[in-house]
């Protein structure tokens, strides 16, 4: 049988230290459990994070991403000074454990760095827990300075503004003014959950979404990560200026955020990628799948992610998610790299050109790649990274540390 190629998956939102914490954070601490107390423990799991540990997680992270077909990802990263908010000797010294951490398995890096200022719209100044995140302006700019001139084929940077409450409007106008007209990946977490709406509405007079829209240039160099509670006009503004939602469903469900507006976004020719986030699931096809089960859900029909010219609901939303991925990490050659799948697999027998992504994305879990190539190289082969085992020995022991640690 002739092989079975599909495109390299962009994964567009990546926290890689999260990986580490996944499953720990699955009891209930509080009868109101939410995204704001899962942000404690997140907090007090990240205290204890140096660049050894950021590289041994994210080498495991980035060989599980390879193994599962996602060849690019962008690591949305604020993990940045010592614990108490020193700085390393090396202000990049995070920096450069993920990005060591990329080159050593072969993904394509998106290096987003963090803008994070305050801590909550109000400017509040940042908690005991967020000082590690914090940045000046000068000192941020400064520091993407350092990491843009290291820039190669497979490591592009880019810049992130954590989130609006994160971020004072003047910061984020005084950042946008130094980058220009510069064609770099902007990245922001935006209307994730309704308290975030609701605390926007009260300060600043506005929806997250509509205030951004109103106050910065945003176009096709921008993705808008979650943006799951939006208004009409706001679906129709983020189409219009042809940034990119990154769609992280696995996370979002995982954290109770709500769901996206899919159906009538894609109707106004939004665009969209798939991201990975918390890293609690490190598999585009179980985003994929349930960016389509989680609007079966709400709407109770079938094959919402379908288009007239796509009836096809894998297909189409494959497609979307390459497209918009491709734009939102800006990688250079990536819409090159490929899957080749294993035609002997069970789920995939009988399979035809119009039915291989539905079966790929809706026929099981067993996973179903062969190898994956990256800038011209296999880096998995018969469903393995050639370092897979050695990366995994020191991550079971950088874990074990942590967890005992703790």
């Amino acid at each position: 049988m002739r092989d079975l190629v599909l495109p390299g998956i962009p994964n567009i939102h990546s926290h890689a230290f999260q990986r580490a914490m996944a499953g720990l954070a699955e009891r209930q601490l509080n009868p109101a459990d939410s995204f704001w107390t899962w942000r404690e423990l997140m907090y007090r799991f990240a205290g204890r994070i140096d660049p050894e540990a950021q590289y041994d997680i994210a080498a495991q992270l980035y060989v599980e991403m390879l193994e599962a077909g996602y060849t690019s990802v962008c690591e949305f990263h604020y993990l940045h000074h010592q614990p108490d908010g020193r700085p390393y000797a090396d202000p990049a010294a995070m920096s450069r454990a993920i990005i060591a951490a990329a080159r050593d398995t072969g993904i394509r890096l998106t290096l987003l760095p963090v803008l994070y200022m305050s801590g909550g719209f109000d400017g509040r100044a940042l908690s005991e827990r967020q000082r590690r995140f914090g940045h000046s302006v000068d000192a941020y700019l400064s520091l993407l300075s350092t990491l843009r001139a290291e820039q190669h084929e497979s490591l592009r940077v880019g810049i992130a503004l954590h989130s609006l409450r994160a971020v004072p409007a003047d910061a984020l106008a005084e950042v946008l003014s130094a980058i220009g007209d510069a064609v770099m990946p902007i990245h922001i977490h935006i209307a994730e959950q309704t308290a975030e709406v609701d605390d926007c509405i009260a300060v600043r007079g506005a929806r997250p979404v509509e205030w951004l829209l109103a106050n910065a240039p945003v176009d096709a160099r921008w993705t808008l990560v979650h943006a799951t509670h939006l208004s009409d006009s706001e679906m129709r503004g983020i189409a219009a200026s042809k940034a990119v939602v990154a769609l992280c469903p696995t996370t979002e469900a995982n954290l109770g955020d709500g769901l996206f507006p899919l159906r009538e976004f894609l109707a106004l020719g939004g665009r969209i990628g798939i991201g990975s986030d918390s890293n609690v699931s490190v598999s585009p096809v179980e985003e994929l799948r349930w960016l389509e089960y989680g609007q079966r859900l709400i709407t109770r029909q079938r094959n919402v992610g379908s288009s007239a010219a796509q009836p096809s609901a894998g297909q189409n939303l494959f497609e979307l998610a390459i497209a918009g991925g491709l734009q939102s990490c800006q990688q250079e050659g990536a819409a090159r790299d490929h899957l080749v799948l294993d035609a002997d697999a069970p789920a995939l027998a009988g399979v035809t050109p119009e039915t291989l992504h539905d079966r790929f994305v809706f026929a099981g879990n067993r996973p179903l790649l062969r190898s994956v190539s990256v800038a011209g190289r296999v880096v998995v082969e018969n469903g393995r990274h050639a370092q897979a085992e050695a990366i995994a020995r020191r991550y079971r022991g950088r874990l074990q540390a942590l967890l005992t640690d703790s």
